[in-house]
């Protein structure tokens, strides 16, 4: 396999995993249990969830890191553990994919609130995504993916510190945004444009937007984004907002509709087309059907 940074300068779209949480839940994960405890006690569900998505066509598989910054881990006592549950993760997925698939390390929102709102210095925060990224970056993965953003100066720091570990590993960035009657803003207030212009910045070489939304939302946040960059652009979709069901959450967009709507994020550029909360296998399956179809109908016309 090419590096990842020269494999997404060519024509083809790539296809990234589904959601992790949702399949973690099928093979037992508890609400309010930290999904983390599964690198250190059960690499091999790991294993297999990425190897289910390898062979639903994924060609970026991501890692169990999401909650992994030891701010995060702090709360369920496992800060101490950072290096060992990272390392595990990315091993996990390396026995599953064996060089298959890229590999792109989650890093996640640290749960924290910055200064002067919550009680975390910038600095401390800081630290905590670098102790995280050197040991992804050290275990080889393809790029890391700061990923569910809200809060643009926690993903602007996270951003730094990651490639204050790397000035070369490739950065993805997402964040989460909401739909208002003016437009589209993360929760503390950012709109797209806000986000674009300062993730780039920061050094992001991959911009995009996962998590809050179902893909009809998406298409209009990566149609916003265009118009404010010409980096490659990722975008990681619910399967729609979930219902409560039976007290069982349930995602309502099925595998055949999210497809659908591929075509439209390809015309506007996007690089990385994937799935977050409620998407699996399946639904990644009938992407990577789209995005076929979609090159090979350009190649006949």
């Amino acid at each position: 396999m090419i590096p990842l940074a020269e494999r997404l300068k060519q024509p083809k779209a790539l296809v990234a995993d589904g959601a992790m949480g949702t399949m973690l839940f099928q093979r037992g994960l508890k609400q309010g249990e930290c999904p983390e405890k599964f690198n250190l006690e059960r690499p091999d569900v790991l294993e297999e969830i990425a190897r289910e998505y390898l062979d639903a066509g994924a060609d970026v598989v991501q890692t169990n890191t999401f909650g992994a910054s030891p701010l995060k881990l702090a709360p369920s006592g496992l800060d101490g553990k950072t290096e060992e549950i990272n390392a595990g993760a990315v091993r996990a997925v390396r026995r599953a994919v064996s060089g298959r698939a890229y590999i792109s390390a989650s890093c996640g929102p640290s749960g924290r609130l910055l200064e002067p709102y919550g009680d975390i210095g910038a600095d401390i925060m800081s630290e905590s995504y670098a102790r995280q990224a050197k040991v992804l970056i050290g275990e080889g993965v393809d790029a890391v993916c700061v990923e569910t953003m809200t809060d643009l100066n926690e993903a602007l720091i996270a951003v730094h510190a990651v490639r204050s570990v790397s000035s070369a590993i490739p950065v993805f960035a997402t964040m989460t945004f909401d739909a208002t009657p003016r437009g589209f803003f993360t929760v503390m207030g950012t709109s797209v444009e806000q986000a674009v212009k300062k993730l780039t910045e920061a050094g992001a070489d991959v911009i995009g937007t996962n998590c809050g939304n179902g893909i009809v939302n998406m298409v209009a946040i990566a149609e916003e984004m265009r118009k404010f960059t010409s980096l490659p652009l990722i975008v990681q979709s619910n399967a729609g907002i979930p219902v409560l069901k039976n007290g069982v959450l349930s995602y309502p967009e099925t595998p055949e509709f999210m497809a659908r709507h591929v075509r439209e994020l390809l015309n506007l550029g996007v690089r990385i087309v994937g799935g977050c909360c409620g998407t699996t296998p399946a639904h990644i399956e009938k992407i990577r059907r789209a995005v076929d179809d979609y090159y090979n109908s350009a190649d006949t016309h």
